[in-house]
């Protein structure tokens, strides 16, 4: 049986009513998170339906609290007029891929079914996830028309497409990761990682996502390659990747950004110099980026000079139609 939490009071501050830990599907395994969502609600006076924003956290696929990062962007996204949920997917630890996108799916269909209920418009969903988080944005947004991906957790039935994507330094081409790693980071990789041969190694946090060395097993590596999916009828797509990432080659983003090109698919890409793996590359602090977009394709957002909350908020309103809260 399901589970909603009882709402938080509405905050005085900001007039934003919080629901926590509703169970989008069962347990699995039993006492884990990873089926668990938070929902940020802007309270009073609204009579339309409220885009949704998706959050989802990485944690190299090792954690099922992803649903934790959503609380660093309600207070600007809910101030914009979007309903924003909060989403965990199960760890690889857990269950193996593709269980992650089986979850992020689910919670999806749930927001749907639920929408009435917490004000949310069902034709404008987005899902924004920094790292592994945005390999599972991306892979919702790129696989809507593939039934095979779509699970059987939770609530069926309902449709799991989405209407826009934010991607944040999110791993693409596994196979391709160590090829592109800056100089000395895969020595920093393994010691964080207790690996020796860095993406490539069978305890990288890949190789524990598809359930082997990412290089002994193409097929399942491949089969968790988002460009594998992408057609023209992809939504629009924002991606920011740090050029001093450690961790994910920003080569992994220049490979999504020109499949989606090729596609066709509304993309701006913010590739921002001095920035390694860290959520702060939304931070108006940050150098300005080398912007690139498709033209010639779909409407999305001018490009800005740098991927901040404000420039998501103005991609994500054209993404979807919205013309203010």
């Amino acid at each position: 049986m399901l589970f909603a939490a009882p709402a938080v009071p509405a905050s005085a501050e900001n007039s934003v009513v919080v629901h926590t830990d509703i169970s989008y599907a069962p347990a699995e395994p039993a006492g884990s998170r990873g089926h668990l969502l938070d929902l940020y609600v802007p309270d009073g006076g609204h009579r339309k339906p409220r885009p949704l924003l998706i959050v989802t956290g990485g944690s190299a696929w090792l954690g099922d609290d992803g649903k934790a990062y959503a609380a660093q962007l309600a207070p600007h996204f809910t101030a914009a007029g979007y309903v924003v949920a909060g989403v965990s997917t199960r760890s690889s630890t857990q269950a193996q891929f593709p269980a992650q996108v089986h979850d992020v799916k689910a919670a999806i269909r749930w927001l749907r079914v639920h929408a009435r209920t917490y004000g949310i418009d069902r034709t404008r969903f987005a899902v924004l996830g920094d790292s592994s988080g945005g390999w599972t944005a991306t892979m919702a947004g790129v696989t809507g028309g593939v039934p095979g991906l779509a699970g059987n957790v939770g609530l069926t039935g309902a449709s799991s497409t989405i209407q826009a994507v934010v991607n944040l330094y999110g791993p693409t081409d596994l196979r391709q990761m160590d090829a592109h790693m800056l100089p000395g980071a895969c020595a920093a990789f393994n010691t964080i990682m207790g690996t020796t041969d860095c993406h490539n190694d069978i305890a990288s946090p890949e190789s524990r996502l598809v359930g082997c060395a990412i290089q002994r097993c193409p097929q399942r590596a491949q089969a968790a390659n988002p460009i594998r999916y992408i057609t023209p009828d992809d939504p629009p797509v924002l991606i920011a990747h740090g050029q001093r990432d450690m961790l994910v080659p920003h080569h992994q983003s220049e490979l999504l950004y020109a499949a989606l090109k090729r596609a066709c698919v509304a993309t701006t890409f913010y590739s921002v110099p001095g920035v390694g793996h860290a959520k702060d590359i939304v931070s108006p602090d940050t150098p300005p980026a080398e912007v690139r977009s498709t033209t010639g394709c779909r409407g999305i957002a001018p490009p800005r000079n740098r991927p901040t909350l404000e420039t998501i908020e103005a991609f994500l309103d054209t993404a979807l139609g919205v013309r203010g809260p």
